[in-house]
């Protein structure tokens, strides 16, 4: 009885900080600004050693990358062992924007975005760096946690654009230039089968699974406890909540969008 307790206490307690957070964000936009900008200019270009590399922009773009060029591979090789290979453009176009990208940048910004920010939450925490940013009169949960949620919010805009355009992009280099099929077949069943609506709530659902992974990252770094050990407890356990609501997330929109006619018309 007391754990079943003790479960829903939980539960509220992380429901209060979720809407907490969430009302805070016009706070963070007109009093925490510069900690807001800066937010956007780590998590879009990283820092330190991953700014090398370009930070989460080339880690999401390399991600849709590998699953463009495996549609290629994939679709034009069972296509074509039905003399049909002339769709693998509509592969592209279906698979892409409605599954590939929205579950990538799911898993890849959990595992950047959502767990640093957790990290970085919980040796605030352990380090009471956080119980002074109370004493001297900050908002503890708007200065750290509405910040990172709107933040990661405004970086997912262009990280979205550049992971879609590097999957296409390897879907057509692939079956054009490695299998040979003509640009112009190819081109006409993708922009064909490529509608603007499907783009739309492609972005949509992104949105959403950032904003939540967020939400659940910022949680439990704000709660840490325990030393070190217990910082990467913490972002263990935000990780795989992160990735099991945020894959709820992505079957419900898929489902409420998609569920009954699937805005797909093979006749053209």
């Amino acid at each position: 009885m007391d754990n079943l307790k003790g479960g829903w206490d939980r539960i509220g307690e992380q429901t209060r900080f979720y809407f907490t957070t969430l009302a805070s964000i016009p706070d963070a936009v007109v009093n925490y600004r510069g900690e807001l900008l800066r937010l956007i200019a780590q998590m879009g270009l990283g820092t330190g050693a991953l700014a090398l590399i370009g930070g989460t922009v080339v880690i999401v773009s390399f991600i849709l990358l590998t699953i463009g060029a495996l549609i290629a591979a994939q679709g034009y090789t069972e296509f074509q062992s039905v003399g049909v290979e002339a769709f693998t453009g509509l592969t592209t176009a279906y698979f892409i924007p409605r599954l590939g990208a929205p579950g990538a940048a799911q898993v890849t910004l959990t595992a950047t975005l959502g767990a640093g920010a957790t990290a970085q939450m919980g040796a605030m925490r352990i380090n009471e760096e956080i119980d002074a940013l109370e004493v001297i009169g900050i908002r503890s949960v708007t200065y750290l946690a509405a910040t990172r949620v709107l933040a990661a919010t405004i970086a997912v805009f262009p990280l979205y654009a550049m992971a879609l355009m590097s999957g296409f992009w390897a879907a057509r280099f692939g079956t054009v230039v490695i299998y040979g099929q003509g640009s112009g077949v190819y081109d006409h069943y993708f922009n064909t089968f490529l509608h603007t609506s499907d783009l739309l709530w492609s972005f949509g659902q992104t949105i959403a699974e950032i904003v939540v992974v967020m939400l659940i990252c910022t949680y439990y770094g704000y709660t840490a406890a325990g030393g070190p050990a217990g910082v990467g407890e913490a972002v263990g356990r935000a990780v795989r909540a992160s990735m099991v609501v945020g894959a709820f997330v992505l079957v419900a929109v898929e489902l409420a969008v998609y569920g009954q006619s699937g805005n797909f018309h093979l006749a053209g």
